[in-house]
């Protein structure tokens, strides 16, 4: 399970606010796509880059 930290959900609210200005429809199916990409972070933890400023 993903734990969305504070500042995340705060940014997932704002993408949220954002596009629902223009679609309501739009900016649910984002916000939706969003978690279904973190939900596979629980079966893949080191899926993704290691990014080289990590040694820093």
């Amino acid at each position: 399970m993903v734990i969305w930290a504070t500042p995340a959900k705060s940014d997932l609210k704002a993408i949220y606010d954002f596009i629902a200005s223009d679609s309501k429809y739009y900016a649910k199916k984002v916000v939706r796509d969003i978690i279904a990409k973190t939900n596979i972070l629980e079966e893949h933890p080191g899926i993704g880059r290691q990014v080289p400023e990590i040694n820093d």
